[in-house]
C-alpha cells in the first residue's frame, strides 16, 4: 500500500490504543503517552518500507522488484526492527523513558502499537496483486491478496478522518480535510475514481467527523467509537472485496475456458479500482496441452447487466480494443509464448531466474521480460528487463531466495 495508508492505519491504532487505557495520573504523563503510542505505530506502520535502501544492491530493475518489500516485510526480520524502535525510544525520549518506567499501561500500549504496526503493514501490503512473503525463511512463497487497489481512498477517509478530527487546532484539522476532500475530487476529474465513489467517499468522510467530533464533545479524550467503526468498516471493506475479487476471478476462468476449451487456466492476478469493488482489471495465464500458454488482460465489470467494462472510471481502464471475453469481461490485450521456452531461459540464465523470483505473470521473449501485472495494455513497465543489457555479465549477488511466483509452469518445487 501507499505510504499515506499505512501512516493513518499506525496513527489510527496509536489513538485507539491510547483511547482505550485507563488515564495517566498526570496530564504531562497522559500527553507524553499519546504523543509516544501516535508515534511508535505511526512509525512501526511504515519502517518495513525502509528497505527501498537495499535496492542498489542490484542493478535495475532487479533492486526494486526483489529488495522492495523483501526482508523488512518479513515476520521474522519485524523482530529486531521492533527492538531497534524501543531501543531509539528508551535512549532518545527522556520523557518516554520516565512513562514506561513507572507506567504499566503505557507499556503495554506500547507493545501492542509496535506489534499491531508491523503487522498491518504487512497485512496492508497482502491485499493488493503485488503480493508479500511473510513467513520467510520458513516459506518462500510469494502471497497475493487481489483485492484492494494499491492507493485506496478508502482507508484516508475511514481512518484518516478520525484521526485528523483528534488533533488539537482547528486550522490544522480543516486545512487537512480540506485537502483530502481536493484529493478525492482531483482523482475524480482524473478518471481514477468513479463520481459514485466519490459521493460515498464524501458521505463517508462527513459520518466520521461529524461522529469524532460529537464524541469527543461528549467523551473528551476517551472517545474512541469513531475510531472501532472506522476500523470495523474498513474491515468490512475489505471483506467486501475479497468477495468481489473471488466472483470476478471465477467469471474470467469461466469465460478463459469457454472462449479457449481445453486450456488449464494456472492463475488470474486481481487488481481493484480504487473504491469500486464493481470494476476490475485482470490479467490471466492459461496453458494447453500443446505447451503453448496464453496470457489476457482486459477490464471486468461485475454488473454487466448495469454497465459495460468501458464505463468504469477511463484512467484506469484498458485501452486496448480487444474483442468481449463474456458479457462484462473486455479483452484488451494478449500475449502468446512457449512454456519450454520459459524452462529454458530460466534454467540456463542467472538474470532470468532473479527476475523469476519476482515475475508472477510472465510475458518472455529473447530480447525483452516484462510482467503484465503491472501497466494497461501490456507495455513496459518498472519490472521490464532488456535482455541485451546483462549479456556477458557475471551472475547478480544479493539475489533474496524469495520462490518463484510461477514455480508451477515452471517445474520447480513449491516455495523453491
Amino acid at each position: 500500500m501507499d505510504n499515506l495508508t499505512h501512516s493513518v492505519v499506525g496513527l489510527g491504532v496509536g489513538e485507539l490504543v491510547h483511547r482505550s487505557l485507563p488515564v495517566e495520573p498526570q496530564a504531562p504523563a497522559q500527553r507524553t503517552r499519546r504523543a509516544l503510542f501516535l508515534f511508535s505505530a505511526w512509525f512501526a506502520s511504515n519502517a518495513p518500507d525502509l528497505d527501498l535502501i537495499l535496492t542498489r544492491l542490484l542493478p535495475r530493475p532487479f533492486g526494486y522488484m526483489l529488495h522492495h518489500r523483501g526482508h523488512t516485510h518479513t515476520l521474522l526480520l519485524a523482530i529486531p526492527q521492533a527492538l531497534l524502535l524501543l531501543a531509539l525510544i528508551w535512549l532518545l525520549w527522556p520523557g518516554a523513558r520516565r512513562l514506561l518506567r513507572d507506567s504499566a499501561p503505557a507499556r503495554l500500549g506500547l507493545g501492542i502499537c509496535v506489534i499491531a504496526g508491523f503487522c498491518l503493514h504487512m497485512g496492508m501490503d497482502f491485499l493488493n496483486s503485488y503480493g508479500v512473503h511473510p513467513f520467510y525463511p520458513f516459506d518462500n512463497r510469494w502471497l497475493f491478496g487481489d483485492m484492494v487497489f494499491i492507493v485506496e481512498p478508502m482507508f484516508w477517509v475511514l481512518l484518516g478522518v478520525p484521526v485528523i478530527m483528534a488533533m488539537r487546532y482547528r486550522l490544522v484539522k480543516g486545512v487537512l480535510l480540506a485537502g483530502l476532500a481536493a484529493a478525492l475530487c482531483f482523482f475524480t476529474y482524473k478518471h481514477y475514481l468513479a463520481p459514485l465513489s466519490l459521493a460515498v467517499l464524501l458521505a463517508l468522510g462527513a459520518l466520521m467527523a461529524l461522529m469524532q467530533a460529537s464524541l469527543q464533545s461528549r467523551a473528551g479524550a476517551n472517545g474512541r467509537r469513531a475510531l472501532l467503526l472506522a476500523f470495523g468498516l474498513s474491515a468490512v471493506f475489505i471483506g467486501a472485496q475479497g468477495v468481489a475479487s473471488a466472483i470476478g476471478r471465477a467469471r474470467v476462468i469461466a469465460a478463459v475456458q469457454t472462449a479457449d476449451p481445453g486450456v488449464r487456466v494456472w492463475d488470474v492476478a486481481m487488481t481493484a479500482f480504487p473504491s469500486n469493488p464493481l470494476c476490475w482489471i485482470y490479467v490471466s495465464l492459461d496453458s494447453k496441452a500443446d505447451d503453448s500458454y496464453t496470457l489476457r488482460r482486459g477490464t471486468l465489470n461485475l454488473l454487466p447487466g448495469a454497465m459495460a467494462p468501458k464505463a468504469c472510471p477511463a484512467g484506469l481502464a484498458e485501452t486496448g480494443k480487444g474483442a468481449m471475453l463474456a458479457p462484462g469481461i473486455a479483452l484488451a490485450a494478449q500475449a502468446k509464448g512457449s512454456l519450454a521456452s520459459l524452462r529454458a531461459m530460466q534454467t540456463s540464465n542467472c538474470y532470468v531466474d532473479a527476475w523469476f523470483r519476482f515475475a508472477r505473470m510472465p510475458k518472455v521473449s529473447a530480447q525483452e521480460l516484462t510482467d503484465v501485472r503491472f501497466n494497461p495494455d501490456m507495455q513496459p513497465n518498472f519490472t521490464t528487463v532488456e535482455m541485451a543489457q546483462f549479456q556477458g555479465r557475471a551472475c547478480p549477488s544479493y539475489v533474496p531466495g524469495w520462490g518463484h511466483p510461477r514455480a508451477d509452469i515452471l517445474g520447480l518445487p513449491e516455495g523453491k
